[in-house]
């Protein structure tokens, strides 16, 4: 489950309408909401509050063998209209799951950016700015996020802290997003580290003047028009220890005008490490989604399988009162204060889930369950991770962790 700064900052991406599904960072999003997620350890409470649409703050107590906590505020001079309180929220946009993609959108023009203030004309670039302290260990974290351009986005990273090398570290990311393809640079001062990202996207281009989503027939295999192919690559270079890194990928996933099962499948390669890494997913149901992960090494020849589930639970008390409502009643808007904004991370549901059951479990013998949900006012995490091949030690942790926000 999302912290409540993740959300708030989700909400700030998508009230400014930035794509974060279109980059190479997130190509293999669905695969790592459905078995990659995190499980509790020890016992954690948070509570935060939006206090107003630009401010809100969060404060976070846990216990694993020994107390810790931190307390974080963010600002943003977007209003983030989204419900904050915990029995509002939406629980599918705190818990990610499988990513349905929207369809590309042409970068607004920068006119639209353009306010008159004092009778000059002035454009707007929203901003947001976030800072977290550790405790007991007096860590800093800080993000400085600005929308320098319909297309463009300068996010800043900094960690600061006395048991880190050189007193902490900074990460610096450009990325332009050109509906079509994307690029993105990156600087780090931990050993001078450069890195360049890419995806770029076959068919539809929404860039053309008159571009229109084409219902044509298929005219080749590759030319999926309920779908998108995506291909992309990053490479990085440390100048102070001569050493780089680079991997690329491929992803296919079908699109919200795809008529049949909902599915995302995924290659990725690591040509330096040997890595190689396909995954499929697929929305089994309205509540059900499955995946499946295979990696090999070329050069130690090991392997591992992945497999696991996402199965969601909605109320159904009110179902058959809702199917006797009139359409217009029943499509009604929802309440002022609730998000009305149209990406993969806000999309709005008829019904939403009183809760989420997550497992995974590998051929290693690694096993993962957990679950999320509701329970009066507070938001309720539960899991914990399981050693199959382990004789002594079969349970690995327990974990809860409680939010209430308002």
């Amino acid at each position: 489950m999302l912290e409540f700064m993740d959300y708030v900052q989700s909400a700030f991406y998508a009230g400014s309408r930035w794509n974060t599904d279109n980059s190479y960072a997130s190509l293999t999003a669905a695969t790592t909401n459905l078995l990659d997620f995190r499980t509790p350890h020890g016992v954690r409470l948070h509570v935060s509050s939006l206090s107003s649409p630009n401010f809100a703050t969060s404060y976070t107590l846990g216990n694993r063998g020994v107390v810790d906590g931190s307390f974080s505020f963010l600002f943003s001079n977007l209003g983030v209209k989204v419900a904050s309180r915990s029995s509002a929220v939406y629980l599918g946009h705190l818990v990610r799951g499988y990513r349905h993609l929207q369809e590309l959108r042409k970068p607004e023009d920068t006119s639209a950016w353009e306010t008159v203030v004092d009778g000059k004309v002035v454009q707007k670039r929203d901003a947001l700015l976030y800072g977290r302290m550790y405790l007991p260990g007096s860590t800093l974290e800080a993000l400085y996020l600005r929308r320098l351009s319909p297309s463009r986005l300068l996010s800043i990273r900094a960690v600061s802290g006395a048991q880190l090398p050189h007193g902490g570290t900074l990460l610096a990311q450009l990325q332009n997003d050109q509906g079509k393809y994307t690029t993105e640079y990156l600087c780090s001062t931990d050993s001078a580290l450069l890195g360049f990202r890419g995806l770029y996207n076959f068919g539809y281009d929404p860039r053309g003047e008159n571009s229109q989503l084409d219902s044509s027939a298929p005219a080749h295999p590759w030319d999926h028009k309920s779908g998108r192919l995506s291909v992309g690559a990053e490479a990085y270079f440390s100048p102070m220890n001569k050493s780089g890194g680079l991997s690329t990928g491929l992803r296919f996933t079908t699109l919200p005008v795809h008529t049949g099962i909902p599915y995302t499948m995924t290659l990725t390669l690591n040509p330096l490490m040997g890595n190689l890494s396909s995954s499929y997913a697929v929305k089994a149901g309205s509540d059900l989604s499955l995946c499946t992960r295979f990696d090999f090494n070329v050069y130690s020849y090991e392997s591992d399988l992945t497999i696991g589930l996402e199965l969601w639970r909605r109320e159904s008390s009110t179902a058959w009162a809702r199917k006797m409502l009139r359409s217009a009643w029943r499509n009604a808007p929802r309440p002022a204060g609730e998000s009305a904004f149209v990406s993969s991370d806000f999309v709005m549901k008829q019904q939403d889930a009183t809760g989420v059951v997550k497992a995974r479990m590998s051929a290693a013998g690694k096993a993962s369950l957990l679950w999320e949900g509701r329970v009066k006012e507070l938001l309720v995490s539960v899991g914990a991770g399981f050693d199959m091949k382990s004789a002594t030690r079969a349970l690995g942790s327990v974990g809860l962790e409680v939010s209430y926000s308002s």
